[in-house]
């Protein structure tokens, strides 16, 4: 399997890519249509874009924001550039989120999903938005709807796309959708006989939520099995690994694909890269991801139909004929090969830190799109892009993704001048000094003419801030 390519290597490559315009066609055999648009040029955008707020009659409103890591920091700075926020509460958020315009944190317990209500109804909320997966899984967007409160994220039925990949690999196998071939597991016998028919390499998952973990690619058969006991026996993911789901391993190019989904619409987002190993030229162990870029080169115009035709829209017809249709942000994990894409995962919200990049390159009102997907309206939706590329660096605490220290004082993150720089694992302590809180701390994210060019700006915001126990990805 290869990785994403670096940001050095895959410049070449983005240069080479051929513009890409707006289509509008029916899903075939389906009543649900799509619409992805990917914007050629500024004036490609200014052309075709509408203003959603104006088309929609929308009004302004209150947003809630769920969520504290690097993700929501950069959706609360999206969101707050919207003419439609009055103002952004986020639950609990982090000090970057607090300091965006319009934004305040908010000490409410997100699993108590009656003090979110009284919240929402308290302060006139229109709009909630569920940053992270475990609420969704929780159904906390099923308790907000069930109280009349507008709320952008599956429902706990939905969300069981990413929550159970016995469930997604299922849905996948019933309607056709390209993935690796599979079986599932609770029994390590009959799991380690499977893997020793099949051979190595081959891949072995925590069915359940693993914060990212949860996946090993074993290349014996031996590594496989001693997956299979760690999971099922030694129980290492808890309950999440009480099932396991082992996988034909697919090699390729991988990529992330995000589109909004309405139900009954598709709106494709834009391509991104990540890259989830520690270590330079992509060695080490996997993390939660150490940097991303946007656009990713390798989802051709052709690769992008594709996954909008037999992956997203599949996937949304599915979820109807289901029982629980999917509204929110549908994120595709992709592996490429011979201009093909299969799906490896869904997850049910915006990937971190795929996210930065692609809030830093929108250049349309993200809350009048979220409305409008809510509302089951996307088809009068049209987002526009910047054209250049969004790169970013995130700066992990030494040690990550073992053991780590806390609470080392950061400093300049202010005085960034070539990027945006995103909280993730931050704090402040009783003096107000900015201190880490977590593995991974801060996004630095940067737009550029070219991904050469956002990688510059962003290694240059890395150099202006000072953190003696930083720790970050050079290439």
């Amino acid at each position: 399997m290869t990785r994403a390519l670096s940001a050095s290597a895959m410049l070449l490559q983005l240069r080479q890519m051929p513009t890409q315009g707006i289509a509008n066609r029916p899903a075939t055999n389906t009543a649900i249509y799509v619409q992805w648009n990917v914007c050629a040029s500024a004036q490609f955008c200014k052309r075709q874009g509408r203003v959603l707020a104006a088309a929609a009659g929308l009004q302004q409103t209150n947003v809630m924001l769920v969520g504290n890591g690097g993700r929501e920091h950069a959706l609360a700075w999206k969101l707050s550039q919207s003419e439609l926020c009055q103002q952004v509460f986020v639950a609990p958020g982090n000090p970057g989120t607090a300091a965006e315009p319009k934004a305040q944190n908010i000490a409410v317990d997100v699993s108590d999903h009656a003090a979110v209500i009284e919240f929402c109804r308290g302060n006139d909320v229109g709009l909630v938005m569920i940053g992270p997966e475990a609420p969704l899984v929780a159904g906390l967007a099923d308790d907000l709807s069930a109280a009349g409160i507008r709320t952008f994220g599956p429902s706990k039925a939905a969300a069981q796309l990413e929550g159970s990949k016995k469930f997604m690999k299922d849905i996948c196998k019933k309607y056709n959708i390209p993935t690796a071939a599979y079986e599932t597991f609770s029994d390590p016998a009959a799991a380690k006989h499977y893997i020793q028919q099949q051979g190595a390499p081959i891949v072995v998952k925590a069915s359940g939520l693993a914060a990212g973990k949860g996946v090993i690619v074993a290349q014996t058969v031996k590594e496989a099995c001693q997956a299979v006991d760690d999971m099922l026996i030694g129980a290492v993911f808890g309950d999440a690994g009480s099932e396991i789901v082992v996988e034909e391993y697919l090699e390729g190019e991988e990529a992330s694909f995000f589109a909004l989904v309405d139900g009954s619409s598709a709106v494709a987002l834009a391509s991104a890269q990540d890259h989830k190993a520690v270590g330079d030229g992509d060695t080490g162990p996997n993390t939660g991801g150490m940097g991303a870029y946007s656009p990713a080169p390798v989802v051709t115009p052709d690769i992008q139909q594709q996954v909008m035709e037999e992956i997203v829209l599949r996937t949304a017809q599915a979820m109807m004929s289901e029982g629980c249709p999917f509204r929110g942000v549908l994120f595709a994990g992709l592996m490429i090969k011979h201009g093909k894409a299969k799906l490896l995962e869904h997850n049910v919200r915006f990937g971190d830190p795929e996210c930065q990049g692609l809030m830093a390159r929108l250049d349309s009102d993200l809350l009048a799109a979220l409305i409008q997907a809510c509302d089951g309206q996307l088809t009068d939706v049209s987002l526009r892009w910047k054209p250049e590329a969004a790169l970013t660096v995130v700066m992990a605490a030494a040690g990550y993704p073992g053991s780590y220290k806390k609470g080392t004082p950061i400093n300049n993150t202010e005085k960034v001048t070539t990027a945006k720089v995103f909280h993730a694992g931050t704090a402040q302590d009783s003096n107000g000094q900015l201190v880490s809180a977590g593995g991974r701390v801060l996004g630095i994210t940067a737009l550029g003419a070219d991904v050469a060019a956002a990688q510059a700006a962003a290694y240059e915001g890395v150099s202006q801030i000072e953190w003696s126990d930083a720790y970050y990805r050079r290439d």
